[in-house]
């Protein structure tokens, strides 16, 4: 291993760690002045924070805190990644998970206007210490996704304010909490916070966490054959890593048409990824493959060169119908195992692990036949409203209209899709 792989391997290793996990929590501990605070960031048009506040009261009733709450503006189209997809996106993301989440989000319109969001700015900005702001940010937030017009009032400086904060404190999103040194992104990371909570003795009730997070609606006897789940990995994704195999399973369990559909990494098709994102999906990704169980780490990461390696030996592995577990055992050399998957040797390990002839598949790895494999990959992903990864397809069945949506957090809505499609 070239000494920059290692030491790549061990600064990655060290973010995705317990022990640094650890060392924020106890940097917040000691910042701490009186009761424990959660810091919440809400944006008036963000469909996820319509969905995230409505938890707040519940969350202030259960656990020995106080929120501290700050408005804030959308991120940039740097942070966005896609700026043209990303607020459809999360209209039709919110939407899919909204009643499962026992929230609502109403229908009416599909953009706020930039007027009535700085009304609703101004309207919520003398509500940011008072014990009310979670009640009035609802009201409101169903006032602008019902179209109902909300009165002028001066305008306010809150949203920059609270944008700077969040800045400073390591986030671009909204609908985000912070809490003494970890981040949680929307009502799916809920469950991580509360449980912390509940570790911290800071809980005033026994019993459940406020927020689980929903169970699949149940396939039972019927039939899902007639169902395609079209799923979109990439090799060099850690949310892919500690997906792959789960999603797989759902497959083979439902017994739906899989189709395997890679595409090229984000960073390698030119969507932007700041430092404060990349350091938050590498903690994130550790946090949730412990929640499910699975190992993440050590890591070494295929960026260039390496991956365009293992793509070109996708269409070899696809003739001997082996590309589900040549995608599988790469994931896991890179994501799970250490494997230095940036040499001919790594590769070697991870080829022959799948049960393909090494001298045969080095043959390959000068072909061009994957990049317009993957290139028409990317094309349908995009022309779905999507550019993250993984992301899923579900068509067929009973439903006429595609439904589409994107992250590991998802495969539950998948599955739900899969059986409400069903016979």
């Amino acid at each position: 291993m070239k000494p920059t792989t290692l030491i790549k391997m061990l600064v990655m290793g060290f973010i995705a760690s317990d022990a640094r996990r650890q060392i924020a929590r106890a940097r917040g501990r000691l910042a701490r002045r009186g009761q424990p605070t959660i810091h919440y960031f809400h944006q008036v048009d963000d469909p996820h924070s319509h969905l995230a506040v409505q938890k707040i009261d519940a969350l202030a009733n259960r656990y020995k805190v106080r929120f501290k709450f700050h408005l804030v503006q959308n991120p940039t189209d740097h942070e966005q990644g896609d700026a043209l997809r990303f607020p459809v996106w999360a209209l039709r993301d919110a939407r899919a998970i909204a009643s499962d989440y026992g929230t609502e989000l109403p229908q009416n319109i599909d953009q706020i206007e930039n007027h009535q969001a700085k009304h609703a700015e101004s309207y919520l900005s003398r509500y940011l210490a008072d014990s009310d702001f979670a009640r009035e940010a609802v009201a409101i937030g169903h006032r602008l996704w019902s179209g109902d017009p909300i009165e002028e009032l001066p305008a306010s400086n809150a949203a920059a304010d609270g944008s700077a904060l969040r800045t400073k404190l390591g986030h671009w999103l909204s609908a985000t909490f912070y809490f003494e040194g970890e981040w949680y992104w929307g009502v799916d990371r809920l469950v991580h916070l509360e449980n912390r909570l509940r570790d911290m003795g800071l809980s005033n009730a026994p019993g459940g966490i406020c927020v689980p997070r929903p169970t699949p609606e149940p396939l039972g006897d019927k039939d899902a054959s007639a169902v395609t789940l079209e799923f979109f990995p990439s090799l060099r994704s850690p949310y892919t890593a500690i997906s792959f195999d789960r999603a797989i399973a759902l497959a083979q369990r439902t017994k739906v048409k899989l189709k395997l559909r890679p595409v090229m990494p984000m960073m390698m098709r030119g969507v932007p990824a700041p430092r404060v994102k990349q350091l938050y999906i590498m903690t994130d990704t550790k946090r949730e493959a412990d929640y499910y169980g699975q190992k993440f780490g050590p890591v070494v990461d295929p960026f260039g060169e390496p991956v365009k390696r293992a793509f070109a030996l996708l269409p070899f592995m696809a003739e001997q119908g082996l590309s589900i577990d040549y995608c599988a055992n790469y994931l896991r050399a890179a994501w799970c195992e250490g494997v230095d998957i940036t040499t001919k040797q790594g590769l070697q390990q991870v080829v022959e692990e799948t049960g393909a002839n090494w001298q045969e598949a080095q043959n390959q790895l000068a072909n061009n036949i994957w990049k317009p494999l993957l290139e028409n990959n990317v094309s349908d992903m995009l022309a779905a409203g999507l550019w993250g990864v993984p992301s899923f397809r579900v068509t067929g069945g009973t439903i006429e209209e595609p439904f589409c949506c994107w992250g590991q957090d998802r495969l539950w809505r998948v599955e739900s899709e899969i059986s409400r499609r069903s016979v």
